[in-house]
């Protein structure tokens, strides 16, 4: 485990795993009262919570499963990106994938906190690349019928 700076100004404990082998960090909605989403609205959700990662790693936020399948609440830029050198709140952008309006309850688990390491690249400019026996086929190219 690696330690990572974090200030709490949540009314809430820091997210945690929620089981022995969970990925994710479950993170709040740090709201007061209910926020309710309307089909197809998106909003920012504030968590209270503040940063600092390691260099070489970021913090993905994703869906929660069971929002997700039961109302049809996903994270909308999935899966955000926070960076190392990020210093502001993080919010997390929702949007309402149902017919129905959903309501955000003060303190309810909205996403996931995902920490990883990353590899920064340099380009290198060339006139070709490497053929493989899957070429160009993206998009469905690899299954079989």
């Amino acid at each position: 485990m690696r330690p990572v700076k974090v200030i709490n100004k949540s009314a809430y404990p820091l997210p945690k795993y929620e089981t022995l082998h969970a990925a994710g960090l479950d993170v709040r909605a740090n709201i007061t009262e209910g926020m309710t989403i309307a089909p197809l609205q998106r909003v920012m959700v504030p968590t209270g919570l503040y940063v600092e990662l390691p260099e070489g790693h970021e913090m993905q936020v994703r869906p929660r499963s069971g929002l997700a399948a039961k109302h049809g609440i996903t994270v909308l830029n999935s899966p955000g990106t926070i960076d190392a050198d990020y210093r502001g709140e993080i919010k997390i952008i929702l949007v309402n994938l149902s017919s129905e309006p959903f309501t955000i309850e003060p303190g309810e688990r909205i996403a996931q906190l995902i920490v990883s390491e990353y590899v920064r690249i340099e380009w290198e400019e060339c006139d070709a690349l490497s053929s493989t026996a899957r070429g160009e086929g993206g998009f469905g190219s690899t299954s079989t019928k």
